[in-house]
């Protein structure tokens, strides 16, 4: 498969380096010389420093020999001309468009219907649905959710008052009435797929697979019970606010049911929510567009605006400006006065895991929101389904048994899976079963299985059909 991606910014870089650890064919083209060697210097792949919407550059890039190609620079007008050009000049299967811009992405997602893209993905649209995912879930934890499955996976990182500190897996399960499946452990810089032997340290992080309802036992277990969030503060107010105001406050035709699992049914309908924003102009413009939400105009930075608005007595804070240095250190003072969930808005992979050290309940991360929208568009065919964790060293797929793959009717020890390698799910029908090893796999079972990044491609030629 090639891959021709403009655009080696954060998110053109990641996506370049995930689809080159894949062992697929990559071309980057990036304008600026400094940004091209340095993508030139850290990727086995081939950099053109050249302007994307230049059909010279596209011919140079092998742009009529690609199965996909990607425009993700910080201009949408840049992105979709890539994308309109490539789309008449070339006999391309598909094209993809980071677009930012709202408007320009509710013209069309697929099928070609707006200049020639087939696959708008909107970096703060997916962002916003991350947080109100985890929020519709009581905030207290990142939330994987996968298409078809019956369960989830979301984190616990373990402190020293933790009740996994120090023990057994197999402790830790025959302890609990529920059952639930720790699926990775981040030890570090490091990650291990573990045994019941497996003994969990302090400052662990663990990846957890169960139901929803066996989730809200076992965060309820450790302190995090489940807790109705009517009062909320947002910090930030730019798109990623506006978009989630328009699902609270929004009309009813564009609202969507979050709302209403959210708020439980409880009188009054609509929670209540304060925005800061420290520019005077978006302040108006948001409290214009928002009658029913408070607007702020203050610098959240300065001395005393969390006691002077009275925030401490809120359910949820969510930091979602552009600082996402601000937004971390906003959240824990919050939570600190007292506040009883933070959600965090950050862009580096470190920030995330210095955010769940200091206690912060969720992290997004725009640029993984996006790269993970893009590679589930690129790697199609059976995978439904993916997430990235350790650095995006590890996948988490969710993916569908193919009648006469390798996996048809074998038993999952029977199965070569590739090292490190775990199916930690499996939906057949309206089962939703943790497997063990002898378990059976069939056609149409429907998946979830962690492997590390370099064998994506080899676990789903093992699940697909053999020609």
């Amino acid at each position: 498969m090639k891959v021709v991606i403009v655009g080696a910014g954060a998110v053109g870089f990641q996506l370049a380096r995930e689809l080159v650890t894949e062992d697929r064919d990559v071309v980057l083209i990036e304008r600026d010389p400094t940004q091209a060697n340095r993508a030139s210097q850290r990727l086995d792949c081939l950099v053109i420093t050249g302007i994307g919407n230049n059909v010279e550059t596209l011919r140079q890039a092998g742009t009529d020999r690609a199965d996909f190609f990607v425009a993700v620079t910080d201009s949408d007008e840049v992105n979709i001309i890539a994308c309109a050009l490539t789309a008449t000049e070339f006999d391309l299967p598909h094209t993809i468009a980071r677009v930012r811009n709202i408007d320009y992405a509710a013209s069309g997602t697929t099928g070609r219907s707006f200049l020639g893209v087939d696959y708008i993905v909107n970096p703060e649209s997916e962002a916003a649905d991350a947080i109100l995912r985890s929020i519709e879930r009581g905030a207290t934890s990142d939330v994987m959710l996968f298409e078809r499955a019956g369960v989830q996976m979301r984190h616990i990182n373990v402190d020293r008052t933790s009740y996994f500190r120090d023990k057994a897996l197999h402790e830790i399960n025959q302890h609990f009435e529920f059952s639930f499946l720790v699926a990775v452990i981040v030890r570090g810089d490091d990650y291990i797929i573990p045994s019941g032997d497996t003994v969990v340290r302090e400052g662990d992080l663990l990846y957890i697979v169960a139901t929803e309802g066996n989730f809200e036992g076992l965060f309820s277990y450790l302190g995090k019970t489940r807790q109705e969030l009517r009062r909320i503060v947002i910090i930030g107010g730019g798109k990623i606010a506006s978009l989630i105001l328009e699902h609270f406050f929004g009309s009813q035709r564009r609202k969507r049911s979050v709302v209403r699992r959210v708020m439980g049914g409880l009188a009054g309908g609509k929670p209540s929510i304060k925005v800061v924003e420290r520019d005077a102009a978006k302040s108006k413009e948001v409290s214009q567009r928002f009658p029913d939400a408070l607007v702020i105009n203050a610098d959240i930075s300065d001395e005393g605006v969390f006691e002077e608005e009275h925030f401490a007595n809120s359910d949820l804070v969510i930091s979602a400006t552009d600082n996402q240095e601000l937004n971390i250190v906003s959240a824990v003072y919050g939570k600190n006065l007292g506040i009883g969930r933070a959600v965090v808005l950050v862009n580096k992979l470190n920030y995330a895991k210095i955010a769940a050290n200091v206690g912060i309940d969720v992290t997004v991360s725009i640029k993984n929101a996006v790269v993970n929208s893009i590679l589930k568009i690129v790697r199609r065919g059976k995978v439904r389904s993916l997430h990235s964790i350790s650095d995006g060293r590890v996948e988490i797929l969710e993916l569908t048994v193919d009648e006469r793959s390798q996996g048809d009717g074998k038993r999952i020890e029977d199965i070569k899976l590739p090292a490190a390698s775990l199916i930690v799910s499996v939906a057949r029908g309206e089962q939703h079963i943790i497997p063990h090893g002898g378990y059976v796999l069939q056609n149409d079972d429907n998946i979830i299985i962690i492997t590390k990044k370099e064998f994506v491609d080899r676990v789903q030629r093992i699940f697909s059909s053999r020609s």
